[in-house]
């Protein structure tokens, strides 16, 4: 399996490619990883340094890849922190020239947007998000935040869930995964994250861990990326969700600021619990 990802990079921690190379190769996956920024270390961690990337050497860098002809090996695009509203156009043209080289190849968007009720992106970035990498998408994976800001609903219960997504999927993307869903029929104490395609929507339910972690959604992306190619989209929600879990507790549990991906790596494999996906009317 072939992936090329584009997305940040940090030296110190796990988030962007940093949060999701790793996991590929370790469940096997070759990675194609094009950096859309080079930093020190995650910015929340009181100042950073480094470098966003011009969107001219990203492109570049997919240029030099598709010239030697592996574009056509390639069997999925993962995008996910852009930089620049600029590096979108560039992520957009490297998906149709992979789709163009493999029409079998599959793009999966992470729309990184924001979290918390909040945007942490430049300016432009959502728009770009939205009107230019969702419709090109056959995999989205935005969190609750991202779910309500890319179709204008709520999502605090899961009939309004269910019209987000299918708002989401009129977009473009053929199955959606909404993560850190905390909905009003979720119990005290879990999180709940759900897949939809082709009319069939599933949900996973795993134990809430009462602490943000940054680079989660970036891994999760990843693995249900990966899981979908291999299984598809039930059992890469159940696979993903488990493997997550796995890190975000043994993470927790060590006090880490930064994701455990290194020390845990046996979840990506052969996650330590399992929590099965159901299928919801």
């Amino acid at each position: 399996m072939n992936i090329l990802s584009v997305q940040s990079w940090v030296a110190y921690g796990h988030v962007g490619n940093a949060a999701a190379v790793f996991p590929l190769q370790r469940l096997g996956a070759e990675v194609w990883a094009v950096n859309t920024v080079q930093f020190s270390n995650h910015p929340g961690r009181g100042g950073y340094r480094g470098q966003t990337f011009a969107a001219d050497h990203i492109a570049e860098c997919v240029a030099g890849i598709a010239e030697r002809g592996w574009l056509a090996k390639c069997d999925a695009v993962l995008s996910g922190f852009l930089g620049t509203a600029a590096v979108g156009l560039v992520v957009a043209e490297a998906v149709q020239r992979t789709k163009a080289a493999n029409p079998a190849a599959l793009y999966c968007c992470d729309p990184v947007i924001g979290d918390g009720g909040q945007i942490y992106v430049e300016d432009g970035i959502p728009e770009i998000q939205r009107d230019r990498l969702l419709p090109l998408a056959d995999i989205a994976t935005p969190n609750a935040f991202e779910l309500a800001w890319l179709t204008d609903q709520p999502v605090d219960s899961l009939a309004e869930t269910r019209r987000a997504i299918a708002t989401l999927h009129a977009r473009g993307p053929r199955c959606v995964l909404a993560t850190s869903l905390s909905l009003a029929e979720t119990p005290a104490g879990w999180f709940d994250l759900l897949v939809s395609e082709g009319g069939h929507l599933w949900r996973c339910r795993t134990p809430r861990i009462e602490r943000h972690f940054d680079g989660a959604g970036d891994t999760i992306a990843a693995l249900f990326l990966f899981h979908y190619l291999r299984a598809g989209p039930a059992m890469a929600l159940a696979t993903a969700a488990s493997s997550m879990h796995g890190l975000l507790q043994r993470t927790a549990a060590a006090g880490s600021q930064e994701l455990l991906s290194i020390a845990a790596q046996d979840e990506f494999v052969r996650p330590s619990q399992f929590f099965p996906a159901e299928e919801i009317p």
